[in-house]
């Protein structure tokens, strides 16, 4: 009896497997394709970072609260939270246009490398909500792209691609980053 009851799982487990292939109801079986060249939408903005060192606590925008344990020479195990500006050109005193929220971390033994975790939170005339951002983030790299995962508001549901460049470097405490953002799916 448990066999035959296995059995009629098994082939109704199938025979909707196969029903909702065949049907529309699950679009990822139908995906559009994407022209790379041509994103819905496009803009440049720029991230600026601040890092707390113990004697700009009104000026930070990010700080460690995790510091390497001494495992390499690359930082592995730091673990970095921010709140950022982006402006729409490279000067950190221009009217932010969103902020970014979130944290990275660094995970390279052998080189510097970390992987991020960020909201890009507009509220500007331009747009209002959210871009959410998470991957990779070979730094040392000249060029990386960043996964755009999803968003809300002006980008609910967007996905597509932000290719980094850091594009100025002061020490340890101000790094600024060209961020290109490219929109696929928008809606």
């Amino acid at each position: 009896m448990a066999k035959q009851i296995t059995k009629q799982v098994f082939f109704s487990f199938i025979f909707l497997s196969v029903l909702l292939y065949q049907s529309n109801a699950v679009p990822s079986f139908h995906r559009k394709s994407l022209d790379l060249a041509k994103p819905c939408k496009r803009f440049i903005v720029h991230l600026h970072n601040v890092a707390y060192d113990g004697d700009n606590t009104a000026n930070a925008t990010s700080a460690a609260i995790v510091n390497p344990i001494g495992l390499g020479d690359f930082n592995f195990g730091k673990f970095i939270v921010m709140n950022n500006p982006v402006t729409m050109d490279e000067n950190y005193l221009s009217k932010p246009v969103a902020r970014v929220q979130g944290f990275f971390f660094y995970h390279g033994k052998s080189q510097y490398d970390t992987w991020l975790s960020w909201s890009v939170v507009f509220n500007s005339t331009e747009h209002k909500g959210q871009l959410n951002m998470m991957g990779e983030n070979p730094f040392m790299e000249p060029t990386r792209d960043i996964p755009i995962v999803g968003g809300t508001g002006d980008f609910i549901m967007t996905r597509g691609i932000a290719t980094f460049t850091t594009d100025h470097i002061d020490g340890n405490k101000y790094f600024r980053i060209k961020m290109d953002v490219k929109l696929y799916e928008c809606y």
